[in-house]
């Protein structure tokens, strides 16, 4: 991957970065995907030697420093997922959208159940079952989201 690639995968990590950090009101706040672990899932699938564990590690430490209760746990939780997306990633990159949002809704289930786990561990609060809901609409909206990041990665369609 040459230096435009990787300056395009930085790009698109601190703008998902700061869509998922962006303050929303509450009843909106709980329909907001995940989109810095929507951008690491992608890079992830479509070049998992760059966009590997390291980044999905220091995405989630960049997400544990606005939002983690526990520093690390979305560093952790990141990093499950994207040693996910980067093993299945040719049998991920070889399906259809709407198929890949199947493994995108396993892939957000994981990672909310990790952050579940470790609040409960650590005695912080656990918020209700719309926490949940994350999961899903980052499901809903994997295919738009694709074929964006393709757009910014410089894959025409």
């Amino acid at each position: 991957m040459n230096g435009e690639s990787r300056l395009r995968m930085l790009l698109t990590a601190l703008v998902a970065l700061i869509l998922t950090v962006l303050p929303l009101p509450p009843w909106l706040d709980v329909l907001r995907p995940i989109f810095l672990v929507l951008m690491v899932f992608y890079w992830s699938v479509n070049a998992p030697r760059t966009g590997g564990l390291a980044l999905g590690f220091f995405a989630g430490l960049a997400l544990d420093v606005f939002q983690g209760p526990v520093l690390g746990e979305h560093a952790l939780a990141l990093a499950l997922v994207t040693y996910m997306a980067v093993r299945e990633h040719q049998r991920i990159r070889s399906k259809p959208a709407i198929q890949q949002a199947m493994f995108v809704l396993l892939a957000l289930v994981l990672y909310e159940l990790v952050l579940f786990m470790i609040d409960g561990w650590t005695g912080h609060p656990v918020t209700s079952w719309l926490r949940w809901l994350h999961a899903l609409t980052g499901a809903l909206i994997w295919p738009p989201a694709a074929a964006l990041f393709g757009y910014a990665a410089g894959r025409r369609a």
